[in-house]
């Protein structure tokens, strides 16, 4: 299996740290926080990695190289000063991720959802005929209401009245499929791909109970760096 970490977001509500360096490359304790994930993923048997960027892009690339130092193998998806979105973005680096289900990271997340479970989440997916399976977590205060709703089935429902209301994670597993009417090198959200293909019945979910941070504020990457300081 391989992995994508999607690392062009611009971080504005983390400026003026992020002026000068990509959100990916902030210091969470010891690593930069594209670095953790970096070791999770190679932890977890998965060492083919994309990493898509855009905002001071060449950073990323100088400091993270081809992997070596991780131990994967690392190639780019560059999206320019602007970058494409979440769904544009993975459309575009389609021809680096195959034509079998991946694994999807944001960023500029802390976590310890257990990424090997992936290889089964995509044996279930392609068994089934299913296009995403997501992991969901409690609401954080800055998304109260969520995003999607967990049902009963283990199927992901496209409004959060129904079923549980939780919040995207930001990690998922993804069928190629899913983006066939995503034209590369243009930008797209990957919001409104899930809930059609959700209220089809086509994409199922988990929810994670344990460590979730959205690191978007320099407020959350001193916790980060607090949550990590022991690691």
């Amino acid at each position: 299996m391989k992995a994508m970490i999607l690392a062009a977001g611009r971080g504005e509500r983390m400026r003026p740290l992020t002026d000068t360096t990509p959100k990916p490359l902030l210091k969470v304790g010891r690593e930069p926080l594209i670095g953790w994930h970096l070791r999770r993923l190679k932890a977890a048997g998965i060492s083919e990695i994309v990493i898509n960027h855009a905002w001071l892009g060449s950073q990323i690339e100088d400091t993270l190289k081809d992997g070596a130092d991780y131990g994967v193998q690392i190639r780019y998806s560059p999206e320019g000063e602007t970058g494409l979105e979440t769904a544009g973005g993975i459309a575009t680096a389609l021809p680096l991720l195959g034509d079998r289900p991946f694994l999807v990271i944001n960023g500029d997340v802390l976590t310890d959802i257990d990424f090997q479970t992936a290889f089964e989440c995509a044996a279930t997916m392609q068994r089934h005929g299913r296009l995403a399976h997501l992991w969901l977590v409690d609401n954080p205060p800055h998304n109260p209401k969520g995003d999607f709703g967990l049902l009963s089935d283990g199927l992901a429902a496209s409004s959060p009245e129904q079923g549980e209301g939780l919040t995207f994670s930001g990690m998922g597993v993804y069928s190629p499929t899913l983006f066939a009417g995503t034209p590369p090198r243009q930008a797209a959200k990957l919001a409104p791909l899930l809930r059609t293909a959700m209220d089809n019945g086509s994409v199922c979910a988990e929810k994670h109970t344990g460590l979730w941070l959205d690191v978007g504020t320099a407020e959350r990457l001193a916790e980060a760096d607090k949550l990590a300081a022991g690691w």
